[in-house]
């Protein structure tokens, strides 16, 4: 059977349900594309509705599309039972001893019988071990654990991350993604939180703005910090303590805190941080389907957990660029309860932002449940398909009726309610109504055999032995995440170091005096004051500061060089501007420009220092306008030898990656635009084709009408023949013969077979024609297959290409002395006491 076509997903065959048998001749290939306008799939226990939906899953990994999946129950571990050589001592380990009980069998004779039936089911579909070998080698498998370490757990505190600063992540985008997180934060501790009259909600809200604006990262353990002593006054027009007192802000802090503390949360601070990108790709650039198991999760972790995934997701779609066709899946089973159609949990604004939004960035949604009734039908008439199975109640088949005829509806493709409710009515085991609003209309069809083996919710024991050998190799990814706000500092370059309290006298209160010729900056401090505290208090384990900050400067060496890489051979020309900030002391003999630390490329420095600044003292030998030259040959000689610009390039697309980005990215840029000119190749083709085919089945429909009518008089002409010789026979034995009568007959036998000669020319017409368009059919599939194999091995073909600077292409525009500030805060060693200084660096935030 021909059904292994890329963008093209095989699912099963029609299915008559009037005769209540499969049409062998017609295959059920669901356009990949059709998915970003996402799908629901409903059917009670028994339906098939797991098959149909892992079926789905194969298809896409066999197609490169990487899939998120959220498995409440455990169903969907399934996909990861692979066995191409469909052996039984494969099957062995995984069978349900009970089941194998209640069949009198032992596990040997149920493996046996299992890989038996696998084999016969896998030929009846025309599969075969062959295909689940391809499914294997197509995608990487792998199960996520929040909260367990029995598959590869996940941290959630990377959720937590300022999101990236972009045109798609607006003001109103961020504030969106905060009010989804806080929602879900409070739900965890048990606060039903209403996002504008909750005091805790909107104490929360305004830390996360906070903080997120200015590029901060929260953790919980600052998150705590800022509820004690939150970086604001006010909070709309009442001060602070007013609107929240600290006794009840100290209790909200403790409820968090006893949830970090308690010892079954130390497995959610463990684990791969919660990164969209290497869920849907290995470092490799393979497409990855990440399973994410929570059914050993209570309510509140569910819904905290899926709400963080999908607000990562939304951030992650956001900073793609825009397509037409499917670049990602997320697919959830058993959506009860995450998408009801009163309640708002905060898993439901995030699954109506991916319906809505997601098409655009070529992100499909598909949800699943056996419980129809608790679905926003509302929601869902963003959905363009729909699969339909066997429902347990009347109840049920209304619900559904109800939103399919009104997603139809809203589509532009209205559906007659009661042909519907006949067609759903009759559905059995794995056959399914498809409604698919780019086709023309609903089909009834049962889904192919699975190629994954079957078997039922998998146990933590079994995901841990299945995950075994790459919780391993992940050994190292997994451990507990340092502090993400430290992502942002200097890396201890420029200072985190904590004084004595009395330090800050030794710094002089007035701008250094330097030498003419000599220029000098103050670096812009983007870290506020309060953002600072907070970081000084988590730091030093205090409380409170005595007085307020105090920016002190520190000396350094501020560089602005550009650098050109130019290869017209391989059509490479880039300029890439470097800015430096090479900490400075009377220490540093000889500069060593390899340590100097990166700054933003969009840095203004042309700062005033700001008031009431302390300053350390400047270096001597930096004071001369010949050290400063010196540094500039330094720097440029530095760069010459050490600048090498490496991009990927696709020899057959002729594509260069983008100057920072890994392997991994690039090779799924590629494999998107691969997916893309395949699907628009493949279009014109069949645009092209159509054509020829269009004339061929007018030629075909006319040479059928004709044969019809030749083949109406051909029987004409028979009967007219048989009662013609009858009366003849007839006339012979009343004795009446007649020569008259025989004459007719033979005429009307003449007539007959001329007749029955014009029926086989009109046959033998309609089988050429028949045949023409099947050939013009074969011939449409080769190149479609041919276009679409060509453009998955060009997303394959890289080479590495490096290009070094001339010295020529080196240039150092300016050296100058740049005063990197810092804000130090006196800390209270206890009441009434002096403490220690501590410093927190001011600086923008790294690239």
């Amino acid at each position: 059977m021909d059904f292994e076509k890329l963008g093209a997903f095989y699912l099963g065959k029609e299915f008559d349900p009037r005769a209540g048998k499969v049409l062998e001749d017609r295959l059920v290939l669901y356009d990949a594309r059709d998915l970003t306008t996402h799908a629901v799939c409903l059917g009670m226990t028994g339906s098939g509705k797991t098959g149909l939906c892992i079926d789905l899953l194969e298809e896409a990994a066999i197609d490169h599309v990487p899939a998120l999946i959220i498995d409440p129950k455990g169903d969907i571990t399934n996909l990861l039972l692979q066995f191409p050589e469909l052996r039984p001592e494969d099957f062995r380990p995984w069978i349900n001893p009970e089941d194998a009980l209640r069949k009198g069998l032992t596990l040997d004779a149920e493996a046996s019988r299992q890989a038996q039936l696998w084999r016969d089911g896998l030929a009846r579909w025309g599969q075969d071990g062959q295909r689940i070998r391809m499914l294997r080698e197509s995608a990487d498998f792998t199960i996520y654990t929040p909260g367990s370490e029995s598959g590869i757990p996940v941290s959630v505190l990377h959720s937590f991350s300022a999101p990236p600063r972009t045109e798609e992540n607006t003001a109103e985008a961020m504030r969106e993604r905060i009010e989804i997180t806080v929602t879900a934060l409070l739900q965890l501790i048990g606060v039903e939180a209403d996002p504008i009259r909750s005091r805790e909600h909107i104490l929360l809200a305004n830390i996360f703005e906070y903080s997120w604006s200015q590029g901060l990262d929260l953790d919980f353990r600052t998150l705590i910090l800022a509820i004690q002593t939150p970086p604001m006054d006010r909070l709309g027009v009442f001060d602070l303590d007013t609107f929240f007192p600290q006794s009840d802000r100290f209790e909200l802090a403790m409820r968090l805190n006893g949830l970090v503390a308690a010892p079954s949360f130390a497995s959610w601070m463990q684990g791969v941080p919660l990164d969209v990108g290497s869920f849907l790709s290995t470092p490799e650039g393979r497409p990855r389907h990440s399973v994410f198991y929570i059914a050993h999760l209570n309510d509140a972790e569910r819904l905290f957990f899926v709400t963080m995934l999908l607000n990562q997701l939304i951030a992650w779609m956001r900073t793609q660029p825009g397509t037409t066709s499917l670049r990602a899946l997320c697919y959830m089973d058993e959506i009860f309860g995450f998408f009801p159609p009163v309640a708002n949990p905060p898993s439901k604004k995030p699954m109506l932002t991916l319906l809505k939004q997601a098409r655009a960035f070529g992100v499909g949604l598909v949800l699943a449940t056996q419980n129809p009734v608790d679905l926003d039908y509302k929601g869902l008439s963003n959905a363009g398909t729909w699969f339909i199975g066997r429902l347990q109640t009347e109840r049920d088949r209304e619900r559904v009726l109800d939103g399919l005829v009104g997603a139809a509806a809203t589509g532009g493709r209205p559906l007659e309610r009661s042909a519907i409710a006949d067609l759903i009515a009759g559905l059995g085991e794995r056959v399914f109504l498809l409604h698919n609003v780019h086709e023309s209309g609903p089909i009834v069809f049962q889904t192919r055999w699975a190629m994954s083996f079957l078997r039922g919710p998998l146990t933590r024991p079994q995901i841990s032995e299945l995950m075994h050998e790459r919780r391993a190799g992940q050994s190292e990814s997994i451990e507990a995440p340092s502090s993400p706000g430290r992502a942002h500092r200097l890396e201890n370059r420029v200072t985190d170091e904590v004084l004595p309290a009395d330090a800050l006298a030794r710094y002089a209160a007035s701008v250094p005096t330097v030498a003419p010729g000599v220029d000098q900056v103050f670096l812009p401090p983007v870290i506020t004051e309060a953002a600072a505290r907070l970081e000084a208090r988590a730091k030093s384990g205090r409380a409170g500061a005595t007085v307020e900050g105090t920016i002190l400067y520190r000396p350094g060496l501020l560089a602005f060089a550009r650098v050109a890489y130019l290869d017209r051979r391989r059509g490479v020309d880039f300029e890439e501007r470097r800015h430096f900030v090479l900490p400075v002391s009377d220490e540093d003999m000889i500069l060593d420009w390899q340590s100097a630390l990166p700054l933003d490329a969009d840095l203004k420095a042309s700062n005033p220092p700001e008031p009431g600044s302390r300053f350390d003292r400047l270096p001597g030998r930096f004071n001369e306008e010949r050290e400063i030259r010196n540094a500039m040959r330094d720097l440029a000689d530095h760069l010459y030898r050490s600048c090498r610009l490496t991009l990927l390039r696709s020899t057959a697309l002729g594509t260069f990656s983008q100057p920072g980005e890994d392997r991994r990215d690039f090779i799924l840029r590629l494999t998107q635009s691969a997916r893309e000119a395949r699907d628009q190749e493949i279009d014109q083709l069949r645009q092209k084709y159509d054509r020829r085919l269009d004339q061929m089945m007018d030629r075909l429909r006319r040479a059928e009408t004709a044969l019809a009518k030749k083949e109406a008089d051909a029987q004409a002409r028979k009967r007219e023949l048989l009662t013609s010789v009858g009366e003849s026979v007839l006339g012979m034995f009343l004795g009446r013969r007649s020569l008259r009568a025989a004459s007719s007959s033979l005429g009307k036998y003449r007539m007959q077979t001329a007749s029955d000669l014009a029926r086989k020319e009109a046959e033998e017409k309609v089988e050429d024609l028949q045949g023409d368009v099947n050939e013009l059919k074969r011939e449409l599939q080769e190149q479609a297959d041919v276009t679409a194999r060509r453009w998955e091995e060009a997303a394959q073909a890289l080479e590495e290409v490096t290009v070094t600077p001339r010295r020529t292409d080196v240039s150092v525009d300016r050296v100058s002395i740049g005063w990197i500030p810092c804000w130090v805060f006196p800390m209270e060693a206890a009441p009434g006491h002096p403490g220690d200084l501590v410093e927190v660096p001011a600086m923008t935030p790294l690239r």
